[in-house]
């Protein structure tokens, strides 16, 4: 049943809904894939009994004549960023190892209602903080993707939501969650060859979910289609009374109105996007993306988005700010690690136990957020960093009033091989450059891929919708699925 492997989440869907195979064949297959697949290191934990479990549910409802859920049957990976009850989670930080959550958060609450089953606890950047996925202290994730040219040199899977991305696009699970922040689930999504979806802010449940920037945090699905993305989304989103950021509106069925004709829909093509350093073979893509959109019954349109480039500093203030004020939780008195001196106070407690439990990165954001946040310079850096969200904001508001979707790179480079950047911080934050901006202004936004580069390494392109405005971009999304027909898949070496 390897072949089941191949399969996404509408087509386990229905193939487990009419009889085609079983929930339980498929969970096999997908557990076994897991097993083999362990060089990637895309799981820091596998549970494969709950997947099994799940799938012998979804196959006794189905034997009863039961309805079975919109996702019955279908195993997805689940960011170790998400609570699971029972389940270990550790937001791939030393200091929450062996931290075992008494409750579920309600994004996965709402994926195993559905009939899904977990095939484990994804890797990710420590405290989702990262573009490389090498900051995790499980170690990093290796993208299933390799250059052309034969060189044996591991790629990076992008981040946070490396260990996802590299599942789906390694086949070793169909779909899985991921959460965005500044570009964590679009720009590891275009590293690999798949699809992923940011929703408006809100759309998702944050409850029960690790916070890092709890203003910017969102959930989102990553698989290998926009209609597969489009089904997770719609088993994802929803009210949720516990998040006081939670949007109280219906759930489309977004999956049911996809279309890709978009006769009548105008395009913004923003011109601050154009920036040095972006690769070539990028901007090329852009142009064939402008072109498929054509085809597909879109106008282009230029437009202007004139304060992207105060998008990425003020994003790395606001963040670390928030990450500084959220990460104080953890102190060891508890759960977590807990690192006790040998003599001193209380202080002296939390002090040590922080030092050994959060990573390089973290530690770096950390101090950044604080120093942002201190009396003498709260004014100066981060009270002017939401001034600057408020007009990157505006700017898209302004846009829509020209245009119904953005197209964009995701990224201004494909992958790169992991431990290049890793002494570079600034370059590496460079990577959410073009993510970064939906994320100020709460937008939805997703990646298709469109391609591979000349190393044979994916690259995809952004839509990015107005407020609430997910199936304009997925209807997008899909009509440069429809053309760029991108059916590569990396070759096995693991």
């Amino acid at each position: 049943m390897a072949d089941l492997t191949d399969l996404g989440v509408k087509a386990i869907r229905d193939g487990v809904a009419s009889g085609d195979f079983t929930a339980r064949e498929v969970a096999e297959a997908f557990n076994a894939a897991v097993a083999g697949a362990a060089a990637l290191n895309s799981f820091i934990v596998t549970t494969p009994d709950r997947a099994l479990q799940a799938a012998e549910a979804v196959d006794a409802d189905r034997s009863a004549g039961k309805p079975l859920g919109r996702l019955a049957g279908v195993p997805i990976g689940m960011k170790d960023l998400f609570c699971t009850d029972g389940v270990q989670t550790t937001a791939a930080s030393h200091i929450l190892e062996g931290f075992i959550p008494r409750y579920e958060s309600t994004v996965s609450r709402k994926l195993w209602e559905a009939g899904c089953g977990m095939l484990g606890k994804l890797n990710l950047d420590q405290f989702a903080m990262g573009s490389s996925n090498e900051t995790s202290y499980f170690g990093n994730v290796t993208s299933p993707w390799r250059k052309a040219d034969g060189a044996n040199t591991g790629m990076s899977p992008g981040g946070s939501s490396g260990g996802s991305s590299a599942a789906v696009a390694a086949r070793i699970a169909p779909a899985a969650t991921g959460t965005d922040t500044g570009g964590s689930i679009r720009q590891p999504a275009a590293f690999t060859g798949i699809c992923g979806i940011k929703p408006t802010y809100g759309r998702c449940s944050r409850w029960g979910v690790v916070a890092f920037a709890s203003s910017l945090d969102q959930a989102g699905p990553m698989a290998r289609s926009v209609e597969d993305c489009a089904l997770m989304l719609e088993a994802m989103a929803g009210f949720d009374p516990k998040d006081a950021t939670s949007l109280d509106l219906p759930v489309p069925d977004w999956s049911a109105a996809l279309d890709a004709d978009l006769r009548g829909k105008k395009v913004g093509i923003p011109r601050e996007y154009r920036m040095d350093g972006t690769d070539a073979e990028i901007l090329e893509q852009w142009e064939r993306g402008k072109q498929w959109l054509r085809d597909a019954g879109a106008e282009i349109v230029d437009i202007s988005l004139p304060h992207t480039k105060y998008a990425l500093p003020a994003y790395y203030i606001i963040a670390p700010a928030e990450a500084s004020s959220n990460l104080a939780r953890y102190d060891g008195v508890r759960y977590g690690l807990r690192d006790l001196p040998e003599r001193g106070g209380l202080q002296d407690m939390y002090a040590q136990t922080r030092a050994a439990g959060f990573g390089d990165e973290v530690k770096r954001r950390v101090l950044i957020g604080t120093y942002v946040l201190s009396a003498g310079f709260y004014d100066a850096y981060y009270t002017q960093a939401q001034k600057v969200r408020a007009l990157v904001a505006r700017d898209f508001e302004q846009a829509w009033t020209q245009c119904d979707v953005i197209l964009a790179p995701t990224t201004p480079t494909a992958s790169f091989p992991l431990g290049s950047l890793s002494d570079d911080p600034l370059t590496m934050y460079l990577n959410d450059v073009f993510a970064v901006p939906a994320s100020l202004a709460g937008l939805p936004a997703m990646s298709v891929p469109s391609g591979l580069n000349g190393e044979g390494l994916p690259l995809g392109l952004q839509l990015i919708g107005r407020p609430l405005g997910e199936q304009g971009v997925l209807n997008a999304a899909l009509a440069i699925e429809q053309r760029a027909k991108f059916a590569a898949r990396p070759d096995r070496w693991w």
